[in-house]
């Protein structure tokens, strides 16, 4: 390569109809899932630990979906499933070294940075394959495990829909991924305290979800639930986000878009007659 040739700027994944349609359905599924016990009656009788397998049972058909769907609309081969399966497997080791210590859990960034460099769809994927990886791994399969993963998959998704992924670059980029970072942190922490929220009984008079009352009043009680129980684990999270991304992103993201670019995802097969 000369000296004056430019370096083709690495794309990240493409997403065409399906992909995005793929992703809606399973986000909306998502969001049932977390989101019904606050509409749900009195004497309803329904917890998450029971509807989990079912949540369980249709997330991986979904997530089939947007692989095969980002595969048939993209290019993706052979090296994108790969790739996929070396940053799964780096997230899910990475987890067990912080999981449990004031929320320092230091794959949130590679998530941040993976989203960023390879889309939407790839990151939602990746997101939700780590966590489930991880939890083979560190052995925290549950009821809750479904549900990480959706947020997960959401926290690596929301990074691959950043604006100026094929131009901003520099301190801008490691400063607004730093930003994205902390608040999808918190973001997450407080959609898992949805989950958990829901099924712990008698945490007290302010703080307690109550089965079929008004959604303003439980969503108060939520926010206190929020602050008192899980405040400090969600800062842990983005303060030690927003320091990994500052030192080790720019040396991080130049790997991933080195090997993006030779992945060369958005490379077009053709066929010449004989």
């Amino acid at each position: 390569m000369s000296g004056t040739e430019k370096v083709r700027a690495p794309r990240p994944v493409r997403l065409g109809p399906k992909s995005v349609a793929a992703l809606v359905l399973v986000s909306a599924v998502g969001v049932v899932a977390f989101g019904w016990p606050l509409l749900a009656g009195a004497g309803s009788g329904l917890a998450h630990a029971q509807d989990a397998p079912w949540l369980f049972a249709a997330l991986l058909p979904l997530l089939v979906a947007v692989v095969v769907a980002t595969i048939s609309e993209s290019g993706m081969d052979a090296k994108a499933v790969a790739m996929l399966g070396v940053l799964a497997a780096v997230g899910a080791a990475l987890r067990p070294l912080g999981a449990g210590t004031a929320g320092l859990e230091p794959m949130f960034f590679l998530m941040v940075l993976s989203g960023r460099v390879l889309g939407p769809g790839f990151g939602f994927v990746l997101g939700s394959v780590t966590m489930f990886a991880s939890a083979l791994l560190t052995g925290g399969v549950g009821p809750w495990m479904p549900f990480q993963m959706l947020a997960m998959g959401w926290f690596t998704m929301g990074a691959g829909l950043l604006p100026g992924a094929d131009r901003l670059r520099g301190r801008a980029e490691l400063a607004i991924l730093a930003v994205y970072g902390s608040v999808a942190a918190f973001a997450y922490g407080t959609i898992m305290n949805l989950y958990g929220w829901t099924i712990i009984p008698g945490l007290g008079s302010g703080i307690s979800f109550v089965a079929g009352d008004p959604l303003p009043e439980n969503l108060v009680r939520f926010l206190a639930y929020c602050a008192a129980t899980s405040l400090g684990w969600d800062l842990g999270r983005a303060v030690l986000t927003v320091v990994l991304t500052l030192t080790i992103g720019p040396t991080l993201l130049k790997a991933l878009r080195r090997a993006t670019r030779r992945a060369a995802f958005d490379a077009r097969v053709g066929f010449e007659k004989p």
